[in-house]
């Protein structure tokens, strides 16, 4: 089997693909590429048995076949290749010779027969939303997601569809972002767990634009397909807790503050707090904001203070700070207020400017005072 690729196009095309393999697997096969050849196309698939993503280039071939090829070497080598037009010879034991202009390249492949077989889109519920808002639903939500693995509702996305929307929620138990979507039509109301990693590679291999992407959903699985570009993930098998609870109505007290000062602020101050908690306490008085954060441990101490605008009785409430900075990074509008209540209760930040399409909250619990 013989085949011709632009060096340039098969690197980008595998870089695309490439964040789903394991450094640590638990089949050799897992650390390869699946290459596939019918009719001048060239089809790559790289998986971790929970995901697989595949994609699809042009190349020049005259023959049909299949082979795994290890993806670090392969990798490695076409990186440090300028472009050009690579040969491809694969022989009956699979070994593979890559011929370049000045080079000849050879390493082992593997039978293409070991490689998991992908998951059927059987029985599957279709609907499709753009580029750009999965891509905000995943950068609004993704960082709240918990690590905990022994809950494992809570290490990925919740999808809410709707007929006339589609919701995106995450929370760590510490802090839960809801991001709602008016713009995405969804066939019936319906709910699904999306896993941290799969988001994560749909976000650096999507464009951020407005080209349609197509989701399909069982019971098992979600298939997304964009263009040339086609992945499925096995959803998580659990019940997403009752968030509609935990977010507070009605806090009567509202501080507006500037985005980028305020996260300014947070990243001096924090520098000098406990970094186990990253407690940072927030006295607001009238139209001053003052930040003050210690670790006792060492006598460090961190106070400052900034311009504000607020609506309510004195108050002194202590969060973590990381969490704030990565909530405030989610949006970019210029101004964003706090809704709070009492130093015990969660606080609500929302962006000042949203647009109509949009509508985002997010919820952080606050730590206890150290006196």
């Amino acid at each position: 089997m013989k085949f011709i690729a632009s060096s340039s196009a098969l690197l980008k095309q595998l870089q695309n693909i490439s964040g789903v393999i394991n450094t640590n697997t638990v089949l050799p096969i897992l650390e390869d590429f699946l290459f596939e050849i019918e009719k001048n196309r060239l089809t790559l698939v790289a998986t971790d048995l929970e995901t697989v993503i595949r994609t699809e280039m042009e190349i020049e071939a005259k023959e049909n076949g299949k082979v795994c090829i290890p993806a670090k070497i392969l990798l490695d080598t076409l990186k440090n290749i300028p472009d050009q037009p690579l040969s491809f010879n694969i022989d009956s034991n699979y070994g593979v010779e890559i011929t370049s202009d000045n080079g000849k390249y050879k390493v082992m492949g593997e039978s293409p027969e070991n490689f998991p077989k992908e998951p059927v889109a059987d029985d599957t519920t279709s609907f499709t939303m753009t580029s750009s808002a999965l891509i905000s639903g995943i950068n609004k939500t993704l960082f709240a997601t918990s690590t905990d693995d022994l809950r494992p509702a809570m290490t990925g996305v919740f999808f809410e569809l709707d007929t006339e929307s589609i919701q995106f929620v995450a929370t760590d138990a510490h802090r839960l972002v809801k991001y709602k979507r008016n713009d995405v039509s969804c066939p019936k109301e319906d709910s699904l767990i999306v896993p941290r990693k799969p988001l994560t590679l749909l976000k650096s291999a999507l464009p951020d634009n407005e080209d349609e992407i197509t989701l399909n959903y069982n019971e098992n699985h979600l298939f997304v397909t964009h263009g040339n570009l086609q992945m499925s993930c096995r959803l998580i098998d659990a019940r997403f807790p009752d968030y509609k609870v935990v977010i507070p109505q009605g806090n009567p007290y509202r501080l507006t503050v500037n985005r980028m000062d305020f996260m300014g602020a947070l990243r001096r101050v924090s520098i000098f707090s406990n970094k186990s908690t990253y407690q940072v306490a927030l006295n607001i008085t009238g139209s001053e904001l003052q930040l003050s954060s210690q670790d006792v441990d060492f006598s460090f101490e961190g106070n400052e203070r900034m311009q504000c605008q607020y609506n309510g009785e004195d108050l002194m409430i202590a969060f973590n700070a990381r969490f704030i900075i990565e909530m405030l990074g989610a949006t970019n509008s210029e101004e964003v207020y706090m809704e709070l209540s009492t130093p015990t209760k969660a606080g609500l930040i929302k962006p000042m400017d949203q647009k109509e399409s949009e509508e985002l909250v997010m919820l952080v619990m606050p730590l206890m005072i150290n006196q």
